[in-house]
């Protein structure tokens, strides 16, 4: 069998590694596109999820001065509006990829996320704008359902673990740059370009799709809409233990992220001073979320998916408790926090990839529903948990710590509750046999 860091034109002899502990191996399609532009293809789709959300940042004063938002805390909305969107539909999309495949709503989702753009630039009042964002989302929830079931049709286990590392190791460097481009672009335009970038990139991504990415899940393996099979689906992803625990731990995760991503603004900014200075201080953050996660496609082939992310669950549990005690302690200062922030978000890549892939393993079969259960559950569960937090904001640091910490501890019972109260082991996840 070849090894995956072996160079390579094309997705070729996927493991077909058993979902649990005596499971026979399944047939695997292959996409027939090289491996670098299909990697590159799914990573850039969810990309334009992270876009939207990293590139508003900066906006987020400029967008509610226009719009009149006179509460602060509200200008979250905007971020908020487009996370209902994107986590709630994903749980129609799942059905829909099962049955009619993958590539049309691939194309389609992508298609009104770029409507939803052109909507947003021509928005003069925030409902308008709000109503935009979730037609937004909702696109991009169809293109992130479609890429991460085709995904799962060419990959299992922990190879499909490092695919997904490498997907998220160029999703998570779009925070690098998108909040740097955010503020590029209001030192010249408005904030209304800011919505035309996102046109562009998602019509681009809605052409490469329809050009080249074939559909990879056969007609003899889709699963008619019918509410019978469709409820099956639904109850065999909720009550399937291992899915249902990192899942939502996944929520969990999320809400830490989701906290840091409706707070940061006012922390750098209000808290901190750092201005203009923001983009640099977020990309830097950014850089390590991304290493991290290219560094867990390197070693999760031979240490596991567990092992790796159930020590990034307690450091980033650990860690959130510090951030929390710090202003009581009267240690809130910069360096200090950006230290711990950044270690924080570190950790976080060794958890999202893993944790999602620890979740679609168990449920092939039914691969479109189990990705919009989880990433409905993972990122509506994440964007409440992160909005409850945002909405605590105090002008101190500490209610991020909070949910960094609680949210923390809550994901690790989560991985207690998956694996029947164990945890470092690799018990579902035995390397592949070649």
């Amino acid at each position: 069998m070849k090894h995956d860091s072996e160079p390579s034109d094309a997705i070729s002899e996927p493991a077909a590694e058993p979902a649990r502990s005596g499971a026979s191996s399944e047939v695997l399609r292959e996409p027939g596109i090289p491996f670098a532009e299909f990697v590159t293809i799914i990573a850039m789709i969810m990309a334009l999820n992270a876009m939207a959300i990293d590139v508003m940042l900066p906006a987020l004063p400029a967008i509610g001065d226009a719009l009149n938002i006179i509460e602060e805390n509200n200008r979250q909305l905007i971020l908020l509006s487009y996370l209902v969107g994107f986590g709630g539909a994903q749980l129609f999309f799942g059905p829909v990829t099962d049955a009619f495949g993958r590539r049309h709503i691939l194309v389609g989702g992508l298609a009104l996320y770029s409507l939803a753009s052109v909507a947003a630039i021509f928005a003069m009042d925030l409902d308008t704008l709000l109503i935009a964002r979730v037609l937004q989302g909702i696109g991009c929830a169809a293109a992130r359902v479609s890429a991460l079931s085709v995904v799962r049709d060419c990959y299992t286990g922990r190879r499909m673990g490092k695919v997904m590392s490498l997907v998220m190791m160029v999703f998570m460097a779009v925070p690098v740059v998108a909040p740097s481009v955010g503020q590029a672009v209001l030192l010249i335009a408005g904030w209304h370009w800011i919505f035309a970038l996102l046109l562009l990139s998602g019509f681009a991504m809605m052409v490469w799709s329809a050009l080249r990415m074939p559909e990879t899940l056969a007609h003899e393996k889709r699963r008619p809409m019918v509410l019978k099979t469709i409820t099956s689906a639904y109850l065999t992803a909720l009550t399937t233990r291992v899915s249902l625990g990192y899942m939502v731990g996944t929520a969990f995760i999320f809400g830490g992220l989701f906290s840091f991503l409706a707070m940061s603004q006012q922390i750098f900014v209000d808290i901190f001073g750092l201005g203009t200075l923001f983009p640099i201080v977020f990309a830097a953050i950014a850089i390590t979320m991304a290493v991290a996660s290219f560094t867990n496609a390197q070693l999760v082939e031979a240490i596991g998916m567990r092992r790796l992310s159930h020590g990034a669950a307690v450091i980033y549990t650990a860690l959130g408790f510090v951030v929390w005690l710090l202003p009581s302690l009267g240690l809130e200062n910069f360096w200090l926090f950006l230290v711990l922030t950044t270690a924080i978000m570190t950790s976080f890549g060794f958890l999202g990839a893993n944790f999602n892939a620890m979740a679609m393993e168990p449920l092939g079969a039914i691969a479109g529903t189990a990705s919009s259960v989880i990433g409905t559950i993972s990122t509506l569960g994440g964007a409440i948990l992160g909005y409850v937090m945002g909405q605590l904001f105090d002008g101190t640091t500490q209610p991020l710590g909070l949910a960094f910490s609680v949210y923390g501890l809550c994901a690790i019972g989560c991985i207690l509750y998956a694996e029947r109260g164990r945890m470092f082991h690799a018990l579902h996840d035995q390397p592949p046999h070649g």
